[in-house]
């Protein structure tokens, strides 16, 4: 009887792992009883999955222009009549297979959505830190900046960005290039949503008793700020980072539809969008309907997942 009583208290004891304690959080509790936010979380990982494994899942390569088949342009699904395999979605007017288009397509369009969101929130967590514990002339030069660029809709953003990079860029380093100057013209202006959060937050942190006994013991200022008030700001930080994923996917699309973003030989779903709209009319419907329903896939399982993260998150509906 001891020895059972020892080992139940020995189990009892015993530290749980990040996985015991994760599957114990109230997030994980909250996460596993909604079914939307399940639901988006399957859909968003089947489609990142399919995109990451492109190479081995896509009967052929889009970015390679020897393995284009222009014979076999503009086949329609393989459950329609002229339809052939391994053309499941059917082809463009180039040969490319749509399915192989959407699968790298989507690798582009979340590798910018997560390199935007991640240069944005350096920036913004940076400048919102700076701004809220410095306060005075420091604040109101970086706030300014931050209303001028919110003045200024998004979309008129990048594009300037974009089209001003790519004349400054060489040639040669043009299509190299594009995808780094997408990032940089997203993150530009998505940075001041962060700035604005974390703002706010270091304003009321600053002002509690644990900053100033801090600032008493001589604590320097940059550690003051990175290992104790940064943490405290993150949750807020977490749910625009969900929402800004999707966001900066729909303006990387628009631009690659507009003509300033990735080039027709490194299609993203914008790029395939684009093409496939000049030929929505003449029958080939599904160049166009296939990367479309792609994007909005993606883009609204981020969004669902934003909701939920933001209400999880919510102290006061607890």
């Amino acid at each position: 009887m001891t020895d059972i009583h020892a080992s139940v208290t020995a189990r009892r004891d015993k530290p749980k792992g990040r996985l015991e304690r994760l599957r114990d959080s109230d997030l994980w509790w909250s996460f596993s009883r909604s079914r939307s936010a399940v639901g988006a979380a399957i859909a968003l990982g089947l489609v990142i999955l399919t995109a990451l494994f492109a190479p081995l899942l896509s009967p052929q390569n889009p970015y390679d222009l020897a393995a284009l088949e222009l014979w076999n342009a503009e086949l329609p699904p393989v459950w329609m009549e002229g339809g052939q395999m391994p053309y499941v979605l059917g082809t463009d007017v180039q040969g490319r297979d749509i399915l192989s288009g959407i699968l790298y397509g989507t690798r582009v369009s979340v590798f910018i959505g997560i390199a935007s969101v991640l240069v944005s929130l350096g920036v913004g967590v940076l400048a919102g830190l700076t701004a809220g514990f410095f306060g005075g002339w420091v604040d109101n030069v970086l706030m300014r900046v931050g209303d001028v660029l919110l003045s200024i809709p998004i979309i008129l953003v990048a594009i300037l960005v974009s089209s001003v990079a790519q004349a400054l860029l060489p040639p040669h380093l043009r299509e190299a290039g594009i995808s780094v100057v997408l990032v940089l013209a997203i993150a530009m202006y998505s940075w001041v949503q962060y700035a604005r959060v974390v703002r706010a937050q270091t304003m009321v942190e600053r002002r509690k008793e644990y900053v100033q006994a801090s600032r008493l013991v001589g604590t320097p200022a940059r550690r003051l700020m990175l290992k104790h008030i940064l943490p405290n700001t993150l949750t807020p930080v977490f749910v625009t980072a969900t929402l800004n994923f999707g966001l900066a996917i729909l303006i990387e699309a628009t631009l690659s539809f507009l003509g300033v973003g990735m080039p027709p030989n490194q299609p993203s779903l914008g790029t395939l969008i684009r093409v496939g709209n000049q030929y929505l009319f003449s029958g080939s419907w599904w160049i166009v309907l296939f990367p479309s329903i792609q994007l909005c896939i993606l883009v609204v399982a981020v969004n669902m997942l934003g909701d939920w993260l933001r209400d999880a998150l919510n102290p006061k509906l607890r």
